[in-house]
């Protein structure tokens, strides 16, 4: 048996199990169909949610407009929705070890990730509440002749899509700067992870928003399409796979809606022929496969000198060797199962790609002995690849890494460039200046020089096919909001 044992039934609400939240009130669902929910720790059942049909989705996509349309919460000032926000943040303070248990029982995320990332939940909400005084939602200029007011409005009814690998951290950074713009929302979890919205929407009721705000729909791709295209939705927020990502695109630009997306990665981290090789171990060597490499910024493409190639890859794999594979309720283990079994599968499929693409597995490459039930799969190295092979190309979103050798500074920019991707990074040199210029060349989202940070505070987002706009910071309270020029007499 699994360490962790969740308990849904004792540990989860009744409407949390049962119910969606749908203008301000937990409703039954109008359908029958359901989610199983699987442990990826034991392969069997957790339980059966329900799941969202298009009767459901209407009725939160109805709510939410007549939220916005009719009530007063997008004209309130920003300091009255701030705080709701700051109760909010209280009630997830409440649920912060129950939202820890929900997410390694969900997806199997290791204990010690969760301590790290679960409490950012409430801060988010908190960062952005504390920008309802000094954002400029409405600015004075002087025209060429008179004034213009420069006012920043909420953009309307946001459809706010979240995966299955951080569920909590992802909701909440698109939530918390889309209710300070004083956007209505409707939430679609994916049908892995269904529970940390539902609970959020628990805080949402106890803080006492109002009716229509925030609305919470699991549902599958189907209902999602619904959710997408509706007219009544003014913009899209979507974290997600590219693939996923290019429709959203598509169905958004036919009727001209607002739409951000945060997608894959293949982020390429480069050692100099300098670089602090244990300072690297120290910040990097955990994050090419955080979270069994289910994150979309994870190191996957590690760059180093050739001059330097043994030296780094004796130190790499023992670093890598020295991480507890197992059970992810165990505190001590860094490295758990994936998620779910078709990613399992994905995985040990690429892996077997990387070996007939000839690159040589130098740790790893196949299923953790001794684990007859889960869907573990061993940390794995490939040694000996050329950036063209699928494995340096594609997002695997396991624990695969490719360890690549260049050159030259300029061939290990021109090498981390050659990538559909372009989300993130990091650069290691023990000359800060030659750091952050390789830093600058790199075309790409976020990047560390000689550590590696992924903060709230600051935007976050790719170029390329790693997504549209950024979330985090100022700029991802930019993205729900429209821009609005009124004219005023001298």
């Amino acid at each position: 048996m699994s360490l962790g044992a969740f308990n849904p039934t004792s540990e989860l609400s009744e409407n949390v199990r049962t119910r969606f939240y749908i203008d301000g009130v937990w409703r039954s669902p109008a359908g029958s169909e359901r989610f199983d929910l699987i442990s990826p720790m034991t392969e069997e059942l957790t339980m059966s949610v329900p799941a969202g049909s298009e009767a459901d989705m209407n009725a939160a996509i109805t709510a939410a407009r007549r939220a916005f349309d009719k009530s007063d919460w997008p004209h309130l000032p920003p300091s009255e929705r701030a705080r709701y926000m700051l109760r909010i943040a209280e009630e997830l303070d409440k649920r912060t070890a129950l939202l820890k248990r929900v997410w390694t029982a969900q997806v199997g995320a290791p204990q010690f990730f969760v301590e790290l990332s679960t409490s950012m939940a409430a801060e988010q909400f908190r960062y952005y509440a504390g920008m309802a005084e000094s954002y400029p939602f409405e600015e004075e200029r002087e025209a060429l002749q008179g004034r213009v007011n420069i006012l920043r409005e909420p953009v309307g009814v946001s459809a706010l899509i979240i995966p299955w690998n951080t569920p909590l951290v992802l909701l909440t950074g698109k939530a918390a700067p889309a209710m300070l713009a004083g956007c209505t929302m409707v939430v679609k979890p994916s049908p892995e992870t269904p529970l940390d919205a539902l609970i959020l929407a628990e805080c949402v009721a106890a803080a006492g928003v109002p009716a229509g705000v925030f609305n919470v729909v699991p549902a599958g791709r189907e209902v999602g399409n619904t959710l997408i295209s509706d007219p009544r939705v003014d913009k899209v927020s979507f974290t997600g796979s590219t693939d996923a990502g290019r429709h959203i695109a598509k169905v958004c630009a036919d009727r001209i809606a607002r739409v951000s997306l945060e997608l894959g990665g293949k982020s390429a981290s480069i050692l100099c022929d300098d670089a602090d090789i244990d300072s690297w171990t120290q910040h990097v060597a955990l994050l090419t496969m955080p979270f069994s490499g289910q994150i979309c910024f994870s190191q996957t493409r590690v760059l180093v000198p050739e001059s330097r190639h043994d030296q780094f890859l004796d130190a790499y794999v023992a670093k890598i060797e020295s991480f507890k594979v197992g059970d992810p309720w165990d505190p001590e283990v860094l490295v758990g199962p994936v998620s779910i079994a078709r990613q399992r599968e994905r995985v040990l499929d690429y892996i077997a790609l990387g070996r007939a693409e000839g690159a040589k597995v130098v740790i790893g490459g196949g299923k953790v002995p001794g684990f007859n039930r889960g869907y573990y799969v061993e940390p794995t190295i490939f040694d000996g690849v050329d950036n063209s092979m699928r494995i340096a190309r594609e997002e695997i979103f396991g624990p695969v890494v490719s360890v690549i050798s260049y050159r030259s500074d300029e061939e290990a920019i021109a090498i981390a460039n050659d990538s559909d991707y372009g989300l993130s990074g990091s650069v290691f040199s023990a000359d800060l200046e030659r750091g952050k210029r390789i830093a600058r060349h790199i075309r790409t989202g976020h990047i560390g020089v000689n550590t590696f940070a992924v903060d709230y505070t600051a935007p976050f987002g790719g170029y390329k096919k790693s997504g549209l706009g950024r979330e985090a910071g100022p700029e991802g309270l930019a993205g729900f909001l429209e821009t609005k020029s009124m004219f005023l007499p001298a």
